[in-house]
């Protein structure tokens, strides 16, 4: 296997200053509606023939280590059933530490992405959130990302820097995703604008009920590669993750 530093490069910047932030919402399964209701309410990027390219980020940072762990468990869940859609790329992104914050090379698979989790250890150190949109809008001007999964329970930067960047990716039509652990309410405020920002989603989720994460991976991945419709085919062959999203929808 090759190192965890031949696999990934560096290539992130951070951005400027800006804006404003609203209130957050209280239960658990509320944000999870919404979430899959913006998810239906939004057509999917993806040109005909085409995959669905998601980057899926994480703090790695050492309070994350039991969420890590869990990630590597389902990040598989984000390729299921996509191919039939389109199928879809997935590019890891991740910080800890002082100032490190890599990418990977993009998968088109499970196997590929648990290859890039398994070799990376979580260690201390602050937030880089507002690396994590400013390399999301680069990689898109490159070539066209369509979701921006993120995960972390922390935030501590300042929160008109990371508007700013979501309103760039909001202006290039990339919703972000993202997904919280905890109850820190500093990280909620932070969280929520960034999906209103870039008119994305937001929910909380507790380690402790792995399948609601792992449900809204494959939610987040569906919509990468093919839109509602890919979750309505999931519903349709008894998906049991699918009919619940689905139902909630209703």
């Amino acid at each position: 296997m090759a190192s965890e530093r031949d696999k990934t490069t560096d290539r992130t910047a951070p951005v400027a200053p800006g804006a404003r932030h609203e209130p957050a919402a209280p239960s658990a399964r509320a944000e999870i509606d919404a979430f899959v209701q913006r998810a239906r309410a939004m057509a999917p990027s993806v040109e005909a023939g085409k995959r669905g390219r998601l980057i899926f980020a994480l703090d790695a940072t050492m309070s994350r280590q039991p969420t890590w762990d869990t990630a590597c468990r389902l990040q598989g869940e984000m390729f299921r059933e996509t191919g039939a859609i389109g199928g879809l790329d997935v590019q890891l992104l991740y910080f800890r530490g002082l100032d490190e914050c890599r990418a990977s090379r993009w998968v088109s698979d499970g196997t590929g992405l648990g290859d890039l989790m398994a070799g990376i250890q979580c260690r201390g150190g602050h937030t880089q959130i507002n690396k994590v949109l400013s390399h999301t809008r680069k990689e898109s001007d490159r070539a066209k990302v369509q979701t921006l999964v993120y995960v972390g329970d922390a935030m501590e930067e300042a929160i008109d820097d990371l508007a700013v960047a979501a309103g760039e990716l909001g202006l290039r039509g990339i919703p972000a995703f993202v997904f919280q652990e905890g109850h820190d309410p500093v990280a909620e405020q932070a969280f929520r604008e960034i999906a209103r920002l870039t008119r994305g989603a937001y929910c909380r989720f507790d380690l402790t009920a792995a399948g609601e994460l792992s449900a809204l991976l494959r939610a987040a991945a569906a919509y990468a590669a093919g839109g509602i419709k890919a979750l309505t085919a999931l519903s349709a062959r008894r998906n049991a993750g699918a009919q619940k999203l689905l139902a909630q929808m209703r």
